[in-house]
């Protein structure tokens, strides 16, 4: 972790006054030694009176790469007039994105969670150099987001992050239903709202020959109208949600839609509130602290959230030096029922939960209900409690998210495992329709392509528990997320009939009954690797174990003959990542 120059304490700021609103920037432009930095600043933009003022940097994801991030530019130009009109100086800069989506079941996707660390510390090293007071951080896929707030929690300069925005779904329209859907396929589709996940069950379909080829291009065509992440309760609106909850965005920035009024006004007040957060004093790690994890972790808990949210919350802790282990889910989820009712698993989308008011009224409900910590410090200056105090319930007759008399699941739906088979831990998403148990075959791939052909060619059968295994943190290297396999299950209708287990991770785009995060890997001995085919398995969320039905002498005689496999990567980034990366339980830090 870095050490970056103490800033400093609220006394001292108040003595010295503005000063000390410019503890780093003063370095940068100050004296008449600075001269010719000053000169490169008028290139770009500065005036004079600029030198006086508390230097922002605006960290934009923006790219075409994906419609996460298509829109980014312009909702960092908003960020940029707030801060310069509370008295602030912005500077944009960019830094990287990837496409899950669109990388997905590729070797591509191995570059995914080692992008969450190149942009952590592009965006650490970017600040750093340039000498900037604070940061706003936009941020609008997967591994952006976390890799922008590990960024702040590193530097700890007054910082506000801003999500961007969730996309509007899909519609087949009733005209085109009528010119390129058979009659039977009119009832699914028709007027029905479509996402990224629609296309990847859809593919399912097509290989189970439920769909045809026009019916699968309709599909892929209308899926995604436009700017914004992912739909459902996926990973990028896990996230948002959880930073939200965790205090380092402004009051529902989480449930906005990408392109609306409200996003770009989000924008511009983030960039104002970066001012106030600079002359308060108050800096990322006053506010991320072991209790606003313990929010954020019920907020995503209460949304049915990704499980991609343990990695990147223990992640996001070890940056801010808080002490967050995987137990912590286990001892939060006994008591935090699932109340949304979202996709993946449930009927919504992310954009119809925030037509009834989004993510502060399900705060509120749980702020009431003591599942809170209300006291927590937030990027308003306030804390949780007085954020939520004027907010407004859901509206009577809504059933996207339900009271605690009737929860989707009465506890969570993110179980961590132990047992033989995960002897450091896994993590399973278990929606509680699946059943809470699961006993089966092995059908053992080495990598997830081989597991994806053998789904749609017909050979896992009900009863399988699929197996993938060298997709860990050092095995893939990266960790891929299985999407695709999993998406080609339920796509096949065996959602129910088969388990599949990992030691990579998932989208948050995945159900079923599937475990992921199994530690240690099956690259580094894990007993993961001396899996065999035909071997019993069983998942028992209840007694929270994950268990290779084989005698422990058995067990033991198979990772005696085990040998580590050779590296797919010997240079470039994956080799450096994969000779630097913890384990999943760790959050996949590397350093």
């Amino acid at each position: 972790m870095s050490t970056p120059a103490k800033a400093p304490s609220k006394k001292a700021a108040s003595k010295n006054g503005a000063s000390l609103h410019r503890v780093y920037s003063k370095h940068m432009v100050d004296g008449y030694e600075r001269a010719a930095s000053r000169a490169m600043l008028h290139a770009v933009g500065f005036a004079r009176e600029d030198f006086k003022k508390s230097q922002i940097g605006i960290a934009s994801t923006w790219s075409m790469v994906t419609p996460c991030n298509m829109h980014i530019d312009q909702l960092a130009r908003q960020a940029e007039a707030g801060s310069n009109a509370a008295g602030g100086k912005a500077v944009i800069f960019g830094t990287i994105t990837i496409s899950d989506g669109i990388s997905m079941g590729t070797e591509g996707m191995k570059y995914s969670l080692v992008s969450r660390e190149v942009i952590a510390d592009s965006i650490e090293t970017v600040v750093g150099c340039e000498g900037f007071d604070g940061l706003v951080a936009i941020g609008g896929c997967d591994k952006n987001m976390p890799g922008c707030l590990i960024a702040m929690a590193r530097l700890n300069r007054p910082s506000v992050f801003v999500y961007g925005g969730t996309i509007l779904p899909g519609c087949i329209t009733g005209v085109l239903a009528e010119k390129r859907l058979r009659k039977d396929r009119r009832e699914q589709f028709a007027g029905k709202n479509l996402d990224i996940v629609s296309c990847f069950e859809a593919v399912g379909s097509y290989a189970n020959h439920n769909m045809d080829d026009r019916e699968l291009a309709l599909v892929e065509e209308q899926a995604i109208p436009g700017a914004g992440s992912c739909g459902g309760m996926y990973t990028a609106n896990t996230m948002a949600s959880a930073i939200e909850a965790l205090g380092m965005s402004l009051p529902n920035s989480s449930a906005q839609n990408a392109v609306s009024p409200a996003k770009a006004a989000d924008a511009r007040a983030a960039g104002g509130a970066v001012l106030d957060l600079i002359k308060a004093g108050i800096r990322p790690r006053d506010i991320m602290t072991k209790q606003a994890f313990e929010n954020a972790i019920t907020v995503v808990i209460a949304l049915g959230g990704s499980t991609n949210a343990v990695l990147h919350l223990l992640a996001m802790a070890h940056a801010a030096g808080v002490d967050l282990k995987i137990d912590d889910f286990t001892r939060i989820g006994r008591k935090v029922p699932v109340l949304a009712d979202l996709k993946p698993s449930g009927r919504y989308l992310m954009s119809e939960l925030v037509g009834i008011g989004g993510q502060t009224p399900l705060m509120k409900m749980l702020l009431e209900e003591g599942l809170l910590h209300g006291d927590c410090l937030t990027v308003t200056g306030k804390t949780i409690a007085a954020n939520l105090k004027r907010v407004k319930p859901y509206p009577k007759g809504q059933d996207i998210v339900r009271g605690f008399d009737n929860p989707i699941k009465k506890d969570s739906h993110l179980v961590v495992l132990y047992g033989n088979l995960a002897p450091e831990g896994a993590v399973a998403k278990i929606s509680g329709k699946e059943g809470l148990s699961f006993s089966g075959k092995a059908i053992v791939f080495e990598n997830e392509q081989d597991a994806l052909t053998a789904i749609l060619d017909g050979r896992v059968k009900k009863g399988h528990v699929i197996v993938i295994r060298h997709e860990g943190p050092v095995g893939g290297p990266g960790m891929r997320e299985m999407l695709s396999p999993t998406s080609a299950v339920m796509g096949k209708g065996l959602g129910k009939d088969v388990a599949l287990i990992t030691d990579g991770r998932f989208s948050g785009g995945s159900h079923g009954f599937v475990v992921g995060h199994i530690t240690p890997e099956a690259a580094l001995g894990g007993p993961l690797a001396v899996v065999k085919n035909g071997d019993a398995i069983t998942i028992d969320a209840v007694k929270h174990q994950l268990t290779l039905d084989i005698p422990k002498s058995d067990l033991d005689a198979r990772l005696a003959k085990w040998k580590a496999p050779k590296p797919h990567y010997t240079r470039g980034v994956l080799a450096k990542y994969a000779k630097q990366v913890s384990t999943a339980s760790k959050g996949a830090v590397t350093d």
